[in-house]
């Protein structure tokens, strides 16, 4: 999103080849088959993270001596490349004659393996640099006990689970939710080996004997239903052994997604449905998605199984995914977003007061296309109305021919005014300029179409998929479209009002990065209120001496008593930029509107604060009392008036 942008939750892809490489050698003319398909799958997804790439490959038949699995990781937006770009060297080191020897293909080759996993990463913690790059290895002699991790999450109880393996007697050395998962899963991958070395004993078996039976009787669902109980958050999580188990998790209140496909050829796994259709020719109808809770389990003989590891939760979907996160080529996601645009008529049509005739109707970031296209065909359903009404009532005054021709070529030629009116112009070097000088390069990312519109005439209605912190809206997209003149200038956001963090895979975790949450703030000053904001202080204390499975949420009081057009119209004042004169308002989706277009997404805690699990909760009173022990000075709380 070019207005708003946010860092967000990553993408994952898998894939897993069922047949021996030599299958794919002679039916694709190539063994890279799965090599070729991963980087497409990851390329589909470039959307979801652009900080970092990173990819795995488990080489089952590595001979001793050789790597297990392979793995690269790059920085950057260019990181899928890079690491690509990397791997065709590693292979490249090799004659021509030794990359077509499928003996040497599969016992020796680095990246010629059975199982590619890709991962692109947004941070969602702040915390940056390659050793927080996706794939994670917990590296072993032994082949089962060699495992490989990448996940699309955010635990909202990292200490609790630190603790959990911390009393176990392991010493983690990060607190990364991603490594200390990686140390919970290996700890349990252990004792999973170990229960099959003690059965392979009782056996009777030896030596390689011995081996053998653990990686063929190891059970990543008992390592699942030991680890993931105490995990509180959104996560579609995979992993893999070095002796090919698989294993690829959902989390119980569904709350990120994750798809897979499976043929005769290849079991695959993306964090997006178009993204297999894309990669594999395929149907939405031969895509399935994996459900809350489950776990899709592949032992090393390619044997799948679909293993309830927890109890599915009170669905919670990311409602956010629809309107901003995931590709809008989901032929589900498309249909939402333009819904989102339509039920935003009534709104809009208050905003410019009717004034249909003087209104220019465009849009700005690319994501929030969908969403102006349905606003579009709504206002040409809502313009039809009109016209009908008018020429029914023309036929009642029964006119000469010529004035009624005259008067119905009028009507009809009634038109909604679209345009495209901004331009993302090229990326601005903003690093060789200091001070305001860089301020005023930020300003100019857009370009505007000149004489676009009637200056000091018509209205400018601009619609974006969300609203967040309204910093561009303020430093850059207002003064930009002031540039027109506009009689009156209308912000759309096909979202709902952004008043509270995520802590699921999002990096919005501070609550006073909200342009709604400050808005609020603004009002309750206005209406010498600030004495909720202390009491909610003061009851997020106590919340917070609970466990957190017995918090309540407090903070959805601070805005009792405002309506949405009141805050919309706070911000609308605080995001007036300086020598901008003309109307400004802003419109935002309702709740109502949100779940009536996207109904397969309930989750919903970013506008609502109804957060799913009880982490979330606990964190979002954290997240209060962090601001107001941080900011409590820069305004006058009467701590007696509540």
């Amino acid at each position: 999103m070019y207005m708003e942008p946010l860092k967000h939750e990553c993408g994952v892809a898998l894939v897993r080849l069922l047949k021996p490489l030599d299958y794919y050698q002679e039916k694709y003319g190539s063994w890279q088959y799965g090599l070729s398909k991963l980087y497409l799958m990851m390329e589909k997804q470039h959307n979801r993270g652009q900080e970092g790439a990173g990819l795995a490959c488990v080489k089952t038949l590595a001979a001793p001596g050789e790597e297990i699995i392979y793995r690269e990781r790059s920085m950057g937006a260019g990181g899928i490349s890079q690491i690509f770009s990397a791997v065709r060297q590693r292979i490249d080191e090799y004659s021509a004659e030794q990359r077509q020897d499928m003996d040497f293909v599969n016992y020796h080759l680095p990246y010629a393996g059975e199982i590619y996993m890709g991962h692109l990463r947004y941070s969602t913690t702040g915390k940056r640099g390659l050793n927080y790059i996706h794939p994670f290895m917990r590296r072993s002699n032994w082949r089962a006990k060699n495992l490989c991790i990448c996940a699309n999450f955010n635990m909202a109880n990292v200490p609790e689970i630190f603790q959990t393996i911390a009393s176990k007697g392991q010493h983690p050395r990060m607190m990364s939710d991603t490594y200390i998962l990686l140390e919970q899963l290996g700890h349990r991958l252990d004792r999973e080996s170990d229960r099959c070395f003690e059965e392979a004993k009782n056996l009777g078996l030896q030596d390689k004997d011995i081996t053998s039976y653990i990686e063929n009787h190891i059970d990543l669902s008992n390592i699942l239903k030991l680890s993931a109980p105490v995990w509180d958050g959104g996560y579609a999580i995979m992993g893999v052994t070095g002796s090919g188990e698989t294993f690829v998790m959902r989390d119980p209140w569904g709350i990120r997604p994750v798809f897979f496909y499976k043929n005769e050829e290849v079991f695959a796994v993306a964090s997006e449905r178009p993204v297999l259709q894309t990669t594999f020719d395929i149907d939405s109808e031969d895509i399935i998605e994996i459900k809350p809770g489950e776990a899709l389990l592949l032992n090393k003989n390619c044997e799948l199984r679909h293993v309830q590891i927890l109890e599915p939760r009170k669905f919670a979907a990311c409602s956010f995914e629809r309107v901003y996160f995931s590709r809008g080529s989901d032929c589900d996601i498309y249909q939402e977003r333009k819904t989102l645009g339509r039920s935003l008529i009534p709104a809009v049509l208050r905003a410019i007061n009717n004034e249909l005739d003087n209104t220019v109707f465009s849009y700005i970031p690319n994501t929030a296309e969908a969403a102006y296209y349905g606003m579009i065909e709504g206002f040409e359903n809502h313009l039809n109305g009109l016209k009908t009404r008018e020429i029914e009532i023309l036929i009642k005054q029964k006119l000469p021919s010529e004035e009624f021709e005259q008067k119905i070529h009028n009507i009809l030629n009634r038109r909604i005014r679209a345009e495209k009116i901004a331009w993302k112009d090229i990326k601005m070097r903003t690093f060789i300029a200091e001070g305001s000088a860089r301020n005023d390069l930020a300003a100019h990312v857009y370009d505007i179409t000149y004489g676009a519109l009637k200056p000091y005439v018509d209205n400018l209605v601009v619609i974006d998929d969300s609203i967040v912190r309204g910093t561009t809206l303020r430093e850059s997209v207002i003064r930009i479209l002031d540039r027109l003149h506009p009689k009156r200038i209308v912000i759309v956001s096909s979202a709902p009002q952004v008043r509270y963090p995520d802590f699921y895979g999002i990096d919005m975790s501070n609550m006073d990065d909200f342009i709604a949450f400050r808005a609020a703030i603004e009002l309750l000053k206005e209406h010498k209120e600030t004495g909720r904001i202390h009491s909610i202080y003061q009851r997020c204390k106590e919340q917070l001496l609970l466990p957190k499975e017995e918090q309540s949420e407090v903070v959805r009081d601070l805005y009792e008593g405002f309506s949405q057009e009141e805050i919309s119209n706070k911000m609308a004042e605080m995001l007036r930029p300086d020598g901008v004169t003309c109307e400004i308002k802003i419109v935002y989706q309702t709740l109502e509107g949100l779940h009536t277009a996207c109904p397969v997404s309930p989750g919903d805690w970013y506008f609502s604060g109804h957060y799913p699990t009880p982490g979330g909760i606990m964190r979002v009173n954290e997240a209060f009392v962090d601001f107001y022990e941080h900011n409590s000075d820069k305004f006058d709380i009467d701590k007696q008036q509540y």
